[in-house]
């Protein structure tokens, strides 16, 4: 990994979770990047100067997702199917 800092990966861990849950800490010292206190005590992840939500990353790797499929489609695609793992709660959902 050449940029481990700007590098966001297992962010659904952080979906739904407040920056001062237990979890949380433990996450913080267990990646590389930045884990911060989003505006409403959520915990957000820093990344290039910036502070993104989970869901705004999610949201970044749907639309790459989305794109990789057109290019190997050939064709717009417009509709999906987006689950969510069963034990989410309903902040997670």
């Amino acid at each position: 990994m050449t940029n481990p800092d700007n590098t966001i990966f297992a962010v659904k861990r952080l979906i739904g979770r407040r920056f001062d849950d237990p979890v949380t800490k433990k996450d913080t010292e267990l990646v590389p990047y930045k884990i911060a206190r989003g505006p409403n005590g959520d915990a957000w992840v820093q990344a290039g100067g910036k502070d993104y939500s989970p869901s705004q990353i999610s949201a970044f790797t749907l639309q790459k997702m989305k794109e990789t499929a057109e290019a190997y489609l050939g064709e717009n695609v417009t509709q999906a199917v987006i689950t969510v793992p069963a034990y989410f709660n309903d902040a997670q959902r």
